[in-house]
């Protein structure tokens, strides 16, 4: 059975443990267990996002606005950053080494085609917080990508997508041993 069979069974358990526990994130063993977990932080760097960085600097904001197990932040000036953000020609996509990890490509040719730079982003950075593609898909899922068609601009992820980046950096926080994902590249 493949790993990706696993993936929804896994993420439904963790969020419904979370759900029983009362709250996003909860102690470590050994702290008190009224004390949450601070959120994970996931770096990137957009240096070389050329015209997309304010775009990825907007996507990132609307997941630190969405969730609470993880917060992006830029990386400091010298800092390596967990995640790079790339502009290239070719089609957006993310490359992820884990959970939290890896590259983006904000893609010239679906920006020139007409699709949202900001959607994008957020879409990208998606992966990199765990999420799959959920192809084909309506507007109201970020996680739909380009099948929801040049007129969607919606760069929020809907509920589904919320729970499922809370409970994958929830388990991480609780379990950082266990956070690994298997590398993989995410064409959208």
């Amino acid at each position: 059975m493949h790993s990706r069979t696993y993936a929804p069974v896994l993420a439904a358990a963790v969020t419904a443990a979370v759900t029983l526990l009362g709250g996003p994130a909860h102690a470590r063993a050994g702290a008190p267990a009224d004390q949450p977990l601070a959120a994970r932080v996931v770096t990137y760097d957009a240096g070389a996002s050329a015209e997309f960085r304010s775009a990825v600097e907007r996507g990132a904001a609307i997941w630190n606005e969405s969730v609470d197990n993880v917060e992006l932040r830029p990386a400091a000036a010298g800092q390596r950053a967990d995640v790079r953000v790339l502009a290239d020609n070719g089609w957006p996509r993310a490359l992820t080494t884990s959970l939290g990890n890896g590259t983006v490509y904000i893609g010239r040719q679906a920006v020139g085609q007409g699709y949202n730079t900001v959607r994008i982003s957020a879409h990208e950075l998606g992966h990199i917080l765990g999420l799959p593609d959920r192809k084909p898909g309506p507007c109201t899922s970020l996680m739909s990508g380009s099948s929801a068609g040049v007129p969607c601009t919606n760069p929020y992820p809907n509920a589904a997508e919320k729970a499922a980046v809370e409970a994958n950096f929830g388990a991480a926080l609780a379990h950082p041993e266990a956070t690994a994902l298997r590398p993989s590249t995410t064409v959208d």
